[in-house]
């Protein structure tokens, strides 16, 4: 199975975003398979007419929200889902909860900025 995809020079989203967005999505729906392996930077930069930095930044937000992880010398492959992201979701409530604590912020609020943060991210600022 070849990955089939294609970059809009013209939409309002850059390049490197528009290919981490379909790999994500591949990943998630299972379209791309875990363990996949996926072309090289430099390879599929080439079959995309692109850069080859804007494919690396690419993986690298894909590796950074635990979609993908690089193996060395044996490439980059689809990770299971939740591990890494599961992980880093953990770490990064952690690090709000002992920050909001040192603020003085009671659980209500601190609560209450979380699903402030959650609403802007996931439903584009729509209100309650």
């Amino acid at each position: 199975m070849a990955l089939q995809l294609t970059v809009d020079p013209d939409a309002a989203e850059p390049p490197y975003e528009q290919i981490r967005a379909r790999i994500a999505d591949r990943a998630r729906s299972g379209a791309l398979p875990v363990g996949y392996k996926l072309p090289t930077v430099r390879g599929f930069a080439e079959e995309l007419g692109l850069a080859a930095n804007t494919v690396a930044k690419a993986y690298r937000a894909l590796e950074a929200d635990g979609v993908i992880e690089t193996r060395g010398r044996n490439g980059t492959f689809i990770a299971a889902p939740g591990d890494a992201a599961d992980r880093e979701a953990a770490a990064a409530a952690q690090a709000f909860a002992q920050r909001a604590h040192r603020l003085g912020l009671d659980r209500a609020a601190a609560l209450a900025a979380v699903e402030d943060a959650l609403r802007a991210a996931y439903d584009g600022g729509d209100q309650r």
